[in-house]
């Protein structure tokens, strides 16, 4: 199968969405299928096996310069006449994976769209609320242009659907196994993280820094925890690192910025708990590989962490923005480590439950699915044909 892929986001940028399009890219090539990945900025010219055009951009400032807005350009069009897809698949359909779902539909080539980013909720807390209603009216709109769509939790199903998204299905969650294990902990990480206190408790957070994440609601925990010597450390960066340092200034905390490879699945493993304040998830992949890496989560019940943390058995959920709940279950798991080992033994169980070959196998049948569907469907409206190949 050739299936032509619109990416928001790519490499060099890392974060879960990203992790799951090159996972699985991975295993759709190890499946024989191929693929053409459309992205924004500075991504490699190839992925294995599959080609990625470059397509231009440009930087969300001042809100999110991370962000690249991928741009429309007749060099697309070649590109996917070349390339003849049997199906094209737009993942997060916002600017330039948008554009995928119009291209799709002006050469009337089946369609899978994938909703992976609550963006009309990341509006307000950028101080763009007067986005929120017409950002969701056209997400709402381009998934309504496809013959299937995917969300990464069953939560995000339920809220796409609620929103007016329709044929909505589950794509499975999936994490590296291999990769991200307990067996990967390391005393030198355990020593970076703590700032040279390594036998003190640790709470990690791994993922970007941004508003959006609700960090700062780590910051009266981490006072109140002080009683019992625990540590703090944020992997990652972005747009809010500045503001969280200042904020954690005089706090036993470490930014780390980001860390790849060995040293990222290390992290993971040299924790005592990972905490994750985020209400806008939909689906918290970095949570998954805290899991795999034996460390239990303590998430905010809300949106999909509550997809992946069974509470009271791999991890706990609290109601979002609740200081002395997140206080105590942090507090719980850091004091007793006959329930952090219990717990994260439970965590890693159910990480090794979810493999990236079943969650692209699925895929690849609603690729199929899609491609069934098209086949009924009515023709594309006059205004959306392609004037050109």
């Amino acid at each position: 199968m050739r299936i032509a892929l619109f990416t928001e986001v790519f490499l060099p940028k890392v974060d879960g969405i990203v992790t799951r399009v090159t996972r699985t890219l991975d295993q759709l090539a190890e499946l024989g299928h191929t693929a053409l990945v459309f992205a924004p900025g500075n991504p490699p010219e190839s992925y294995g096996p599959h080609r990625v055009v470059k397509v231009r951009s440009l930087s969300f400032r001042p809100w999110y310069p991370e962000i690249k807005v991928g741009l429309p350009t007749a060099r697309i069009a070649r590109e996917i006449a070349a390339f003849q897809p049997d199906v094209v698949h737009a993942v997060n359909p916002v600017w330039l994976a948008a554009y995928g779902v119009v291209s799709a539909r002006r050469r009337n080539l089946p369609l899978l769209a994938s909703f992976h980013t609550d963006v009309p909720s990341y509006t307000t807390r950028l101080g763009l609320s007067f986005l929120r209603a017409p950002s969701q009216g056209w997400i709402t709109g381009m998934h309504n242009l496809a013959e299937v769509n995917l969300c990464t939790s069953q939560q995000m199903v339920d809220r796409a659907r609620q929103v007016g998204i329709r044929v909505v299905d589950l794509w499975p969650k999936a994490v590296d196994t291999v990769t991200y294990h307990p067996g990967t902990r390391t005393e030198g990480m355990r020593h970076r993280l703590t700032g040279g206190d390594p036998g003190a408790p640790l709470v990690l957070y791994v993922g970007r820094l941004s508003r959006e994440k609700d960090l700062d609601q780590l910051l009266e925990p981490m006072r109140r925890l002080a009683d019992v010597g625990a540590r703090l450390a944020f992997v990652g960066s972005g747009p809010g690192r500045g503001e969280l340092e200042r904020m954690f200034a005089g706090t036993r905390t470490v930014f780390t910025g980001y860390l790849g490879g060995a040293d990222l699945a290390a992290a993971y493993a040299s924790a005592d708990v990972f905490a994750f304040p985020s209400t806008t998830e939909t689906l918290g992949l970095v949570a998954l590989e805290s899991m795999a890496s034996g460390v239990p989560v303590v998430g905010a019940d809300a949106g999909g962490i509550p997809f992946v943390i069974d509470d009271g058995r791999t991890g706990f959920l609290v109601p979002p923005g609740d200081a002395d709940a997140l206080t105590d279950r942090l507090r719980r798991l850091l004091v007793d480590p006959v329930l952090r080992e219990r717990m994260g033994a439970a965590a890693r169980a159910d990480a090794e439950q979810h493999s990236w070959r079943a969650a692209t196998e699925s895929l690849v049948r609603d690729y199929e699915l899609t491609i069934e569907r098209h086949e009924g469907r009515r023709p594309v409206p006059r205004l959306l044909r392609a004037k050109h190949p």
